[in-house]
């Protein structure tokens, strides 16, 4: 079915005349999608759509934003920023303008209530599994890898999970904008997940941040959590994705106000 997709003139000269008349027959753009800006569900077969190229040098990711939030556009990132946002999974098939298939990281927060006090929390779930660098295998390496950087198993979500040092939560003007790791040799903190425009969080959930000066970071595998409308179905969620097993989490410091 076609879509409602604008593609500007610059993201269709990257992709080709060709992959760009594929997107607007509808062969290869989905009807549902995230907004890669507001995060919430989108349908390009029946609202207004952009198509935005993120480019760093060596990747490429094609997103979809509602036309509301973001025109279709050329976004030009570093490497490390593109790679802090989207993981790439094991996928033998690419688009035909050589854009690999990607598993974004979406994140999701919300105040989660542990020994009768409200914590402020990130929720991180890819869409898809993630593989390990270089390789090509088919297995899900998304908690194995974050586990060797640090993150705590949880099997139950009732305590605060220990401080991940090096790690922190960046919040600037109200707006949540990254999850940062250590730079490599001990450089400057780099990107794990950046949004490609702030994120908006609720005020309870603000204030509670900038209260306890810290915020917990829990990470699940594809669909273990998926989108919860509701805080109390959130808590439901991890309880559940802990109770698999298919939980890992990490205090980190707040950055910013």
């Amino acid at each position: 079915m076609p879509r409602i997709l604008d593609v500007a003139d610059d993201v269709r000269a990257e992709i080709g005349d060709e992959e760009a008349d594929r997107l607007l027959a509808g062969e290869s753009a989905p009807g549902a999608y995230d907004c890669t800006s507001c995060r919430t569900p989108g349908d390009s077969e029946h609202e207004h759509t952009s198509t935005v190229l993120f480019v760093g040098e060596e990747t490429a990711v094609l997103a979809f934003a509602h036309a509301g939030c973001l025109p279709s556009q050329v976004v030009r990132v570093t490497e490390e920023q593109l790679q802090g946002a989207v993981a790439s999974i094991t996928a033998s098939e690419t688009s035909e303008a050589g854009v690999p298939q990607q598993a974004v990281l979406g994140v999701t927060s919300g105040l989660v209530l542990l020994d009768g006090e409200l914590h402020p929390a990130l929720v991180v779930e890819p869409t898809g599994p993630i593989a390990r660098p270089d390789t090509t295998g088919p297995d899900d390496a998304f908690l194995p890898l974050l586990q060797e950087q640090g993150f705590a198993p949880v099997h139950e979500v009732g305590t605060v999970p220990q401080v991940l040092h090096g790690w922190s939560v960046l919040l600037a003007v109200g707006q949540l904008h990254a999850v940062l790791q250590p730079g490599p040799d001990g450089g400057s903190p780099v990107a794990w997940w950046q949004a490609h425009q702030p994120l908006q969080v609720t005020e309870g959930w603000r204030t509670a941040a900038n209260k306890r000066q810290s915020v917990l970071v829990y990470a699940a595998p594809a669909g273990g959590i998926g989108r919860q409308p509701r805080e109390d179905l959130l808590r439901e969620a991890l309880d559940k994705a802990a109770a698999r097993g298919q939980l890992v989490a990490a205090t980190m410091p707040l950055a910013g106000t």
